[in-house]
């Protein structure tokens, strides 16, 4: 059972109790001869049902947190790292059905999203959107080719971890910069065989997504698209970061 139906069946559930208290039983009380106590069950559903709407519809609607648990999206993302993630950005779902009820906007070329992992749906992954439907991929020798066109980068140097991310010291920080205009750096470990890939065509309504750390990450390269209804949000900020004590360098940073 997920975090959200969890926080879904307590809400309703404490919001029934304080509705049916307020019309039903609280009446009864204050007609009765002898003072009855309030129930403690009634006075924490009463005292923590705005709290448990106000929560929910934060995070399902507004903006919902997430910690970054491993090194796939170095140098973006880091172990430890907190994020922000944006939940209106592709539109008002509801919670737990995922069901769109109000288009907002479309994921982009280069966002970096939060999506249910179409091989188990209750484990979220964070990869950047690199093909939109329609799309034709190639990924031959670290050279990403989009529409028969090779994305351009430039190789910026070494890269140098702090913590966790040490174990990536000496990989090259390359810059990719898309079609559309948007900029960021990846990694690419030469000691590692590349995963190349054949032609691959972006069924509509999916996209095909990749790590920063393109040497090591699980992503569609290995199992496919991601569906847009599993897409949960665009990250956009991070707010924290704690991998062996805060890194106070990585709050408030924006991801690009």
């Amino acid at each position: 059972m997920s975090f959200e139906l969890i926080l879904v069946i307590v809400t309703a559930v404490t919001g029934v109790i304080a509705y049916v208290d307020r019309l039903v039983w609280r009446p009864k009380r204050e007609k009765s001869i002898t003072t009855e106590r309030e129930p403690v069950i009634i006075e924490y559903a009463r005292s923590l049902f705005p709290v448990f709407i106000v929560v929910l519809i934060l995070r399902s609607f507004v903006v919902e947190p997430f910690r970054i648990p491993s090194g796939s999206m170095y140098p973006t993302l880091e172990i430890g790292d907190f994020i922000a993630v944006s939940k209106f950005s592709y539109g008002i779902k509801l919670p737990v059905t995922q069901t769109k009820i109000i288009p907002v906007g479309e994921p982009e070329r280069g966002d970096v999203v939060v999506f249910s992992y179409p091989k188990d749906p209750q484990v979220d992954y964070i990869k950047r959107i690199i093909g939109l439907p329609g799309d034709e991929l190639t990924y031959v020798d670290r050279t990403l080719f989009i529409n028969g066109k090779p994305v351009k980068h430039e190789i910026k140097g070494k890269y140098l971890g702090n913590d966790s991310g040490a174990m990536m010291n000496g990989a090259q920080i390359v810059s990719e910069t898309l079609d559309n205009g948007h900029q960021y750096n990846i990694l690419w470990d030469l000691d590692k065989i590349s995963r190349n890939t054949d032609v691959i065509r972006v069924p509509e309504g999916h996209y095909f997504v990749m790590g920063d750390n393109r040497d090591h990450s699980n992503d569609s390269r290995f199992w496919g698209f991601v569906p847009e209804k599993n897409l949960k949000g665009k990250a956009f900020g991070i707010w924290m970061n704690w991998d062996n004590g805060i890194h106070l360098n990585r709050l408030g940073m924006g991801i690009d």
